[in-house]
């Protein structure tokens, strides 16, 4: 046993049993019953207390022998025609020939017929091996130490016995931390590389130890609270990697402007500090509390998604206590500067003066400038409308699945044997690596956010291993038709593995009746849904949950004849189980296993199923036999429905469906929603979507409760920073131009917008909202400093203009490798394009609402009394 296993459990391990084929025939021929042999054989083996006798100071247990010691000895048991109650020990025998259970039937040691599960690795049987680590466990370490200990035993396995991996976590982990690790230290480099190029190496250095102090702080206290280290957390850090210098570039930037302009050091470093500070700590509240909805949420994503919250807001938290502490400290030791005042201008630089002229112009044109804002947001809501919709993406895994659904009523074994075909042609491409065939049932749940299938006989399920993840698409391409040639009668579906919460089925329609509503009422209403989906060329396939009807056999029961033949309905079920599945009839001790002796009849019989009416049947008190055919009126096949699902206790059917390859759930959706609400339901029924739009619309709907309490925090923050409700109002309506640059963003891109995606739009909010208080604050400094507002709108824009830009420079650069993530890419083109697009917006069209709700006018024309804030 390793550490750290919470459990390990056996998948296609099949029971062991003896069969005990007996004929009919020569039973009758000899006159037996198969009640002859049963109670034989438990007599025979049953456990006997023979006693115990005194022998000088010793006590012996007798221990009669008798008892089967191999499958062999109950082929041996005799037995005599009509033995009701007893056996005689000596050998019966019936015109001086001994009868023994040999001569009436075969004794044979197996497997259960016909097995649950079934597995096999690269077309050889298997047996597969699931093991969960404990909660807390670091996986890459349990991972190996169980390959250390399977290298050990492995040597001591028989020859011929191989050991394979199908999923190997820790592995997959590893590879993906390391990934992420390097994705890290990129992001790192960049906003270094940035930070270097556009403020001097000694800037770059002062940030950057700012910077590399938060993220050492950041990892520590993720050990104290527990946060592993995976996909969601490392993305954290990537994601809030600009927002984390945002506090020490203000500090830093504010330092130099004050040595520029003739400032003593040490009261530039502590004015530089304390000026902002407040308001620096708002805005990252704020920033934090953007991502707080998602923490809230309790749906899956929420799980999944929720360390983004918790990561971010220790990293952003802890970046402001140390812009407020160790920065300053540094900028006076590294920055030079002798506090002279030259009278030097810091921003009467050729960069600055064009800004300051844009500025200038965009609050006289202040109209113009919102009619040409207004013009795109209108174009990118229109533009939005063409985005694709995805709620999760593909993962990346060198791996994709095989689902093999046969009609309802197929035997496992049919099943087994169909994919042995697909087998052989997947394992002769040389891109597939290995195949491990599971049938009766999904397999273990060894990835999360994919749930194993139900057991059906009718079902199976290949898992593909490929050399390499960019192959997967190729093989699907090619491999689809294949399968649909080669399986005319199966639904095989070819999927990838979703990165985050996915559905098998992207599109579900729910039709829902009473308790008891007819299921052919249902299955119709299913069916027109089911001629629509099939008739959309987005559509790649369709299904009902509730399969396909399949036929049973019905012996019509005679209550007034079986009453007269004293056969009840259990006997007559006895007798058909028995002859055809067989029943247990004994154990038999192999070690400490106990066995199941299990009578039925031989396979010929077995397969005579027209034969059913001359079984006999022996009621339990007589000692004669009837045959099935005098108890019933007839033996017929009638139609029937295997499986009804229940939904809120309403009978509920669901049709399923896939898109194509290349077209999203959403897409496929919108070409088929009209047509399907367009079913007329009888009263009493109801329709509803389910699979990714009911997921996604949950999930959507599961950040609504965090919001509320969200939204509340920053107004309060932001009400308290400038007591006033102007400011807010500016801030209100600066945030819905920023689609303008999601939209672009997007389309550009041709990346889906799900609920990553989502989440970027929403922390883009928070920096957007974070830029704008410090820039609204500083109007306020500009203005305590007998300012008027249009020269303070103007000062406060020149002196925000270094630290948004930098800020948004580094946070757009930063998350650069998050491009090549298929999880993270929406995200990262959402907060690209978002903040390049809402830097602009920050520094001019924030200003320019400023200058409407404050009624400022420039220099020449009638300026507005300065009232008193509002």
């Amino acid at each position: 046993m390793v550490d750290g296993v919470a459990r390990i459990d056996l998948w296609g391990a099949q029971r062991k049993v003896i069969y005990l084929d007996v004929s009919q025939t020569q039973l009758a021929q000899l006159g037996l019953t198969e009640e002859n042999v049963k109670k034989t054989l438990q007599i025979q083996n049953a456990v006997v207390d023979a006693g115990s006798v005194d022998l000088t100071s010793k006590r012996l247990r007798i221990s009669p022998t008798g008892a089967f010691l191999t499958p062999t000895d109950i082929g041996n048991l005799t037995i005599q025609p009509n033995v009701v109650d007893t056996v005689q020990a000596s050998s019966a025998e019936r015109g001086g020939q001994v009868i023994r259970i040999r001569d009436i039937g075969s004794v044979r040691e197996g497997y259960a017929e016909p097995p649950f599960q079934l597995l096999r690795f690269n077309g050889q049987p298997a047996i597969g091996i699931s093991i969960a680590n404990a909660s807390g466990i670091n996986i890459v370490d349990m991972g190996r130490a169980v390959d250390a200990r399977l290298q050990d035993l492995i040597g001591n396995l028989p020859i011929g016995i191989e050991v394979n991996k199908v999923h190997w976590q820790s592995d997959i982990v590893s590879e993906a931390v390391d990934g992420f690790l390097i994705s890290f230290a990129e992001a790192v480099g960049i906003v270094i590389v940035v930070l270097t190029i556009f403020m001097g190496w000694r800037m770059s250095m002062i940030i950057g130890f700012a910077l590399i102090f938060t993220i050492l702080a950041s990892f520590i206290l993720m050990a104290v609270f527990g946060i592993d280290l995976q996909r969601m957390s490392l993305g954290a850090l990537v994601v809030a990697l600009g927002m984390m210098v945002d506090n020490a570039i203000v500090v830093a930037d504010g330092y130099v402007v004050r040595i520029q302009q003739g400032m003593d050091r040490e009261k530039a470093a502590v004015e530089a500090a304390n000026l902002p500070a407040w308001p620096l700590l708002g805005a990252t509240v704020v920033a934090v509390m953007a991502f707080y909805p998602i923490f809230a949420s309790v749906e899956g994503v929420g799980e999944y998604c929720r360390t983004l919250f918790t990561v971010i807001a220790i990293s952003l938290l802890a970046s402001w206590i140390i812009s407020m502490t160790l920065t300053p400290i540094q900028c006076m030791d590294m920055l030079k500067g002798s506090g002279s005042d030259d009278g030097k201008d810091p921003y009467d630089t050729k960069f600055f003066n064009i800004y300051r002229g844009m500025l200038s112009g965009a609050i006289k044109a202040r109209w113009v400038t919102v009619a040409v804002m207004a013009g795109l947001l209108v174009a990118a809501v229109v533009g939005f409308g063409h985005v694709r919709q995805l709620f999760f993406p593909d993962s990346s895994m060198t791996k994709f699945m095989v689902d093999f659904w046969t009609p309802e009523g197929t035997r496992i074994g049919k099943v087994s044997a169909s994919l042995e075909q697909a087998e052989r042609r997947l394992l002769a491409d040389e891109r597939v690596a290995s195949v491990g065939t599971f049938v009766g049932s999904g397999p273990p749940r060894f990835y999360l956010p994919v749930e194993p299938e139900q057991p059906y006989a009718s079902y199976g399920q290949l898992i593909v291993n490929v050399h390499d993840q960019k192959q997967i698409d190729s093989l699907i391409d090619e491999f689809r038709p294949w399968f649909k040639e080669a399986y005319p009668d199966a639904l095989p579906v070819l999927r990838k593995y979703g990165v985050g919460p996915s559905n098998t089925w992207k599109i579900e329609v729910r039709l829902s009746g009473p308790a008891e509503a007819d299921p052919s009422l249902l299955r119709k209403l299913a069916g027109q849904v089911t001629t629509i989906i099939d008739d959309e060329p987005l559509a790649a396939y369709s299904r009902t949950d509730w399969r396909q009807r399949v036929q049973k056999v019905v012996p019509q029961y005679n209550q007034e004849r079986a009453r007269w033949a004293s056969v009840t309905r259990d006997d007559l079920a006895k007798t058909t189980k028995r002859a055809f599945d067989g029943s247990t009839i004994g154990l038999y001790r192999e070690g400490d296993d106990l066995v199941p002796i299990i009578l039925r009849h031989v396979e010929e019989e077995r397969q005579n199923v027209s034969g059913m009416d001359v079984l006999q049947i022996q009621p339990d008190l007589s000692t004669n036999t009837v045959p099935v055919a005098q108890i019933v009126d007839g033996i017929v096949t009638e139609w029937e429905d295997p499986i009804i699902w229940r939904r809120d206790r309403r009978r509920t059917i669901t049709v399923q469906s896939n898109p194509i390859p290349g077209t999203t759930a959403p897409t496929l959706y919108k070409s088929i929603v009209g047509k399907v609400e367009a079913v007329e339901l009888p009263p009493g029924y109801t329709l509803e979507w389910g699979g990714d739009f009911e997921s996604s619309r949950d999930a959507t709907a599961s950040l609504v409760p965090g919001i509320i309490p969200a939204v509340a925090i920053m107004a309060f923050i932001i009400v308290v920073l400038f007591n006033a409700f102007r400011p807010p109002l500016v801030i209100l309506f600066l945030i819905p131009f920023v689609v303008v640059g999601i939209s672009a963003g997007l389309l550009a891109f041709d990346v889906p917008f799900g609920f990553m995606a989502l989440l970027g739009a929403m922390s883009l909010s928070g920096m957007m909202i974070k830029n704008a208080i410090v820039l609204l604050d500083q109007i306020n400094i500009e203005l305590e400093t007998g300012e008027t507002r249009y020269d303070a709108v103007i000062k406060s824009g020149l002196s925000r203009l270094r630290p948004v830009m930098l800020a948004a420079g580094t946070t757009v650069l930063g998350v650069i490798p998050l491009l090549q993530d298929v999880f993270w890419i929406g995200l990262a083109v959402t907060i690209m394009a978002g903040l390049t697009f809402g830097s602009v917006l920050t520094m001019i069209l924030l200003p320019v609402l400023y200058a409407i709700l404050y009624r400022i006018k420039p220099p020449g024309g009638a300026v507005a009394p300065q009232a008193a804030e509002a």
